[in-house]
């Protein structure tokens, strides 16, 4: 009888240490199946996910299109208004309808532009923004007579010039203008819309001006 109850207290007190040993091990891992005979499975605790998707922002905080901006504006060696002198001088007689700074195939910086003749015939013409060579020039091809007519009409409409538009642009955001261009008329008439990156952050700022008062109807700020 004595026996049986020495062996009871000892399974018992053997239980109580297997039991603080498991408690103390799961502070650290997760363990499952202790105890007498148990065999223990740890598996390490999942790591805490990052603040930011991997990729995000590059090493200076920036994120990748603020970077990609700041590149482009600092390769580009030609500035939108002799990109568009030069894209205008292709084609005789015509207007800027619109011209953003680009990447080409390359990798290099391009002013891509469409200008249009006195009958509203439509050409793109690519000016490279480092040599100021045009690069490309072709009518386009899916216009019809109906769509020569009205943006004949929508430039007859004009009456601040691109380049005044840029102007009212960077006067309130200095920077650098990376896009210029004719917005379709509407109730309000015809618009000219203007971005501009500032280049210690690469924010692109975009501008709606009214073509035909001068009036600035939109300003948007894009950190991203």
């Amino acid at each position: 009888m004595s026996s049986v109850s020495v062996h009871s207290g000892g399974r018992r007190r053997h239980g109580r240490v297997i039991g603080a040993l498991c408690a103390v091990a799961a502070s650290a891992v997760v363990v499952s199946g202790c105890g007498d005979g148990g065999e223990g499975k740890k598996s390490a605790a999942a790591p805490t996910a990052p603040a930011q998707a991997v990729g995000q922002t590059t090493p200076g905080g920036l994120t990748r299109d603020q970077t990609e901006r700041q590149a482009l504006v600092t390769s580009a060696k030609i500035g939108w208004d002799e990109a568009a002198d030069t894209a205008l001088a292709k084609v005789p007689g015509s207007k800027l309808i619109e011209i953003k700074l680009k990447r080409a195939q390359a990798g290099t910086p391009e002013w891509e532009s469409e200008v249009a003749a006195a009958d509203g015939t439509a050409h793109d013409v690519h000016v490279d923004a480092v040599s100021g060579q045009v690069t490309q020039s072709r009518v386009e091809s899916d216009q019809d007579n109906e769509d020569r007519q009205q943006l004949a009409d929508r430039l007859s409409k004009v009456k601040i010039t691109p380049q005044q538009a840029a102007t009212t642009a960077t006067d309130r955001k200095q920077g650098t203008v990376i896009a210029v261009g004719l917005e379709g008329a509407d109730s309000r008439g015809p618009i000219w819309s203007v971005d501009v990156v500032t280049k210690n952050d690469g924010y692109k700022t975009a501008f709606d001006i009214d073509a035909v008062s001068g009036e600035v109807l939109r300003e948007e700020v894009d950190r991203d």
